[in-house]
């Protein structure tokens, strides 16, 4: 990396790296394997054990797999001793089961496969209990009071729906095993557990709706992609920066003269520092069989995106939480850091994670992919609207699924979308939606479509309408793209609200259209009347324009629709009756669970913001005011001695003018240092979860741009040399 920091201390040296991750002075010049010769060849799926099991148990386990059917004792004791010896074979000595707490991230508890024996030795094994639960102590983990302190019992079941892996790093192997995580009561602690009930409700009530068509399916999964966006810096940067190490956002940091208005960084050519890294994660990734399919550089200067191909939910879920942990592991190696928070950087692009969701039979049909008959498209209208009808019902419950401290930087803020839930459809099928509603036959091409009397309903095309990245919810031809999740996120929990909100009025359509068939209508009529009460309903969700703009904000308004702007207000969306009514009924979650989740990301935000306003404080008293006092002690000695030897000289107007200047914004950042520490007083006197996130939300966070209008006006003063941060113009462009 070209060091051009002259004066500047403890700047990062220049360093090479090629694609093994090691520091080199040259590239390598080895060919690379095909991706397909070793894709997954770390992890336990099916054409893994096929060969290692006896014909009838590789059968029950396809079964569970498949169909979520039950393992038998003995099914799983063979699979144990199959995934022992592969995992061996593999280097691992130890196996944990692995899963997603509600702290969003992943968790582990390593054992290692040995047990003593009476001579003195060891043997290795591992039987189908260790594999089908662990006991890891759960009391330190958010429960949001489903269990007291001193409740330690916790448990983890194995879920078979997502297949174990091999987690290699330099230190060693790990047998990783995805597994929910429950109490000693059964009630759920992690994202894990409701999302496998989402799915569940989901392919119920598709499976329902689908009984109508006649069509040969067992099952309906819900598909997902998830665009990951990243930043990258220098990992010397990235540790010297009390608030990126502590808060994974910068609090302080003037904006450079250059940023990204110049538009010169999104799909540009990929650096070969930042190349050879991506190269490096890739390879670890397709190992562990996650299908990375595209790369390329985002908006901000050093940020990034990796996309996927799509594959089922609960897969899909584990797969990003691992994208997320390679790309952490594998940045270290090229001595870079990965950023996940959603607004690293002021002044720049945030990062989201785009949820690309679709509904996916079991032979193949992609539910909300139009088809190529009057029969099919009919089919497809019904989802789509269903899902339009959800968003509707239930925009407070999906606006909560996506609240943080870090997603509120960035909702909104020219970037991505607001925090209006709305559904973006394009104008060819917004058109198609307003004939459903009025029940009118209408012209395209040749063809009368959709007139109740009439059953001639024309191809509808995949792509029938530009694309819309405004949109929180947006129909991209054959999916729908959820783009308000923040890059940080673990995405079971908006993935769970999604499939539940859609299960919730699939199920609801079925028993409007099961009352007008009992009326004796015709199926035809009866889908196409409950298609138009629900196009009238849920029609003001609906928007075509841009959702950046004032006016759509004012519209909205109009419309009635909620936009909700900041956490602690949005994530009562959990607990409204009906939010709990719909999670209740589908077993999604018990109130006990939705309101555990609401105290938990209550209690998150407060202690996310109070870490935020103790390192601004720390930092200011410890870094940002003694480089301004050492400036102005400076400027203070500079212009004593030019008195002293040309006390007229008329440039000491204008020295003691910017010596004022400093002086003045020591005293403005001390002043707001103190205010600070008054409303974060206050806020810590608030029992009460609510207030309490309330209070930091509305009182402690305002102080926050008070304090770095003051730091970033004297990074703007003090000298390089003198300034103890890292810079924006660093930070965003050196790598």
């Amino acid at each position: 990396m070209a060091n051009n920091l002259i004066g500047r201390p403890n700047a990062p040296e220049t360093k090479s790296y090629h694609s093994n991750g090691h520091q080199n002075g040259s590239s390598s010049s080895q060919p690379a394997d095909k991706v397909s010769d070793y894709y997954a060849c770390n992890v336990f799926n099916l054409k893994t054990m096929r060969p290692l099991l006896p014909k009838e148990t590789f059968r029950h386990v396809e079964e569970a797999i498949l169909e979520s059917k039950p393992l038998s004792p003995e099914a799983a004791n063979s699979v144990a001793s199959a995934m022992k010896t592969w995992a061996m074979s593999k280097g691992a000595t130890h196996y944990t089961h692995w899963f997603q707490p509600m702290t969003g991230l992943t968790a582990e508890k390593h054992d290692s496969f040995i047990e003593p024996t009476d001579d003195g030795g060891v043997l290795e094994t591992f039987t189908g209990k260790q594999l089908a639960q662990a006991e890891p102590d759960a009391s330190s983990f958010p429960s949001g009071g489903l269990r007291t302190t001193f409740e330690a019992r916790g448990y983890t079941a194995w879920d078979p729906t997502s297949p174990a892996f091999i987690m290699d790093t330099p230190g060693g192997a790990t047998l990783c095993i995805p597994t929910v995580f429950v109490s000693y009561d059964g009630l759920s602690l992690d994202k894990k557990t409701p999302l496998l009930r989402s799915i569940e409700a989901l392919n119920r009530a598709a499976l329902d709706i689908l009984a109508y068509f006649k069509l040969p399916v067992r099952r309906v999964s819900s598909q997902m992609g998830a665009e990951q966006e990243y930043f990258l810096i220098d990992k010397e940067y990235f540790d010297r920066r009390p608030d990126l190490l502590m808060a994974g956002r910068s609090l302080l940091g003037a904006a450079p003269p250059k940023g990204q208005q110049l538009e010169d960084h999104y799909f540009g050519s990929i650096k070969e520092r930042v190349f050879c890294f991506m190269t490096d994660a890739e390879r670890e990734l397709y190992k562990l069989g996650v299908p990375v399919k595209t790369r390329h550089n985002e908006v901000a200067p050093n940020q990034f995106e990796v996309a996927p191909v799509h594959e089922e939910a609960n897969v899909a879920v584990d797969h990003n939480q691992l994208v997320m942990d390679v790309f952490a592991r594998v940045a270290l190696r090229h001595g870079l850091t990965a950023l996940f928070h959603e607004k690293p950087f002021a002044g720049t692009n945030g990062s989201g994670k785009h949820l690309n969701w679709s509904l996916a039979t079991d032979t193949g049909v992609n539910l909300l992919a139009p088809g190529e008959t009057p029969d099919e498209n009919l089919r497809f209208l019904v989802f789509l609207v269903a899902a339009v009808k959800a968003v509707h019902d239930h925009s407070r419950l999906l606006r909560a699924s996506v609240a943080s401290s870090g997603n509120d930087h960035r909702l909104g803020a020219n970037e991505a979308p607001p925090a209006i839930m709305s559904v973006f459809l394009g104008d060819y099928l917004a058109k198609v939606l307003a004939d459903i509603e009025r029940g009118a036959p209408t012209k395209e091409t040749d063809k009368e479509w959709l007139n109740l009397g009439i059953d001639k309903i024309p191809p509808v095309l995949k792509d029938n309408t530009d694309r819309n990245r405004t949109s929180p919810f947006a129909f991209t031809g054959n999916k729908f793209e959820f783009r308000a999740v923040g890059s940080s996120f673990n995405c079971a929990f908006p993935l769970t609200i999604i499939n539940a909100i859609v299960a919730g009025t699939l199920r609801q359509m079925k028993r409007d259209i099961d009352e007008r068939l009992k009326a004796r209508k015709p199926f035809k009529v009866a889908v196409l009347e409950v298609m138009r009460r629900y196009v009238k309903e849920s029609k003001r969700v609906c928007y075509e324009g841009n959702n950046y703009s004032g006016e759509w904000e004012r519209e909205a308004a109009k419309r009635g629709l909620p936009n909700v702007k900041t956490t602690p207000e949005a994530l009562e969306g959990l607990v409204l009756k009906e939010s709990v009514a719909l999670l209740e009924g589908l077993k999604i979650l018990s109130r006990d669970e939705a309101h555990c989740r609401y105290h938990i990301e209550l209690e998150r935000y407060a202690k996310d913001l109070d870490i935020e306003a103790k390192l601004l404080i720390e930092m200011m008293e410890t870094r940002v005011l003694p480089a301004a006092f050492g400036y102005q002690e400076e400027l203070a000695s500079s212009i004593s001695a030019l008195k002293e030897v040309l006390p007229k000289h008329p440039s000491l107007r204008s020295q003691e003018s910017l010596l004022d200047e400093v002086a003045g914004g020591i005293g403005s950042a001390r002043e707001a240092v103190a205010r600070l520490r008054t409303s974060m007083a206050a806020a810590e006197r608030e029992s009460e979860p609510l207030k309490r996130a309330l209070a930091y939300c509305h009182e402690v966070k305002a102080r926050f741009s008070m304090l770095r209008r003051t730091a970033d006006s004297l990074e703007a003063l003090v000298p390089d040399n003198r300034w103890p941060l890292p810079k924006y113009h660093e930070m965003l462009f050196l790598i």
